[in-house]
């Protein structure tokens, strides 16, 4: 309980405790904005690292005078997205369901249902669902797990992944940029990260409200 309340401070005053990265260990602030994204899209069983709260942070602490610079974080954030992607999914093409078992302080971080709803992405958006799924927090993490284990080609996966990494990195990152310095954004930045997450998780609302009304009334 008390590391899940860590995780949430973390990530909704994740400027805080980026800005405290940068004083603290200047350049190296890179690599632990890598480590994460790497981390968050490329270990199946750590869906709940920051994704877009992290990269819209990066982009606006970017457009202040420090030692970020938001070009170097785009580029080095889209090689942590593309290949933390492409290890998920060797993982998930390597070893499958067996990787959901891996419990950490003996809990089990990957769950059946979030397995099925990324499951219903696939059957819904197909491919385009590497993509999709950048958007949307936990899907981001298994996408590339569950098309390992559904055995898809790796050129397709290539593709849509680098597709979706440019969109997801490149988008958020320069919308924190240009939209960060903004007082109204920079004095209520917790609620802009609520105000993410919340849109982030729309399209998995949906498909539940659909799944659970819609769907019964046709049938």
């Amino acid at each position: 309980m008390e590391m899940i309340q860590s995780v949430i401070d973390f990530i909704l005053h994740i400027d805080q405790h980026l800005e405290y990265f940068i004083n603290t260990y200047g350049y190296w602030i890179y690599a632990i904005l890598f480590l994460i994204i790497f981390v968050e899209t490329g270990v199946v069983v750590m869906p709940f690292l920051p994704g877009d709260s992290l990269l819209f942070a990066a982009g606006m602490l970017a457009a202040q005078p420090n030692e970020l610079n938001v070009w170097v974080v785009i580029v080095l954030l889209l090689i942590a997205a593309v290949s933390g992607d492409s290890l998920n999914y060797s993982i998930g093409k390597r070893f499958g369901m067996k990787v959901t078992q891996v419990k950490i302080f003996g809990k089990q971080f990957v769950q059946q249902e979030h397995i099925d709803k990324t499951h219903s992405f696939y059957e819904k958006y197909g491919s385009k669902t590497i993509v999709i799924a950048r958007f949307v927090p936990i899907v981001r993490t298994l996408a590339p797990f569950v098309a390992g284990i559904g055995r898809m080609s790796y050129k397709t996966f290539i593709t849509y992944n680098v597709l979706g990494a440019i969109l997801w990195v490149v988008g958020v990152t320069l919308i924190g940029y240009f939209l960060g310095n903004i007082p109204i954004v920079k004095e209520n930045f917790s609620k802009v990260v609520i105000g993410i997450i919340i849109v982030s998780i729309l399209p998995i609302v949906y498909e539940f409200i659909k799944e659970k009304f819609f769907n019964k009334e046709v049938s």
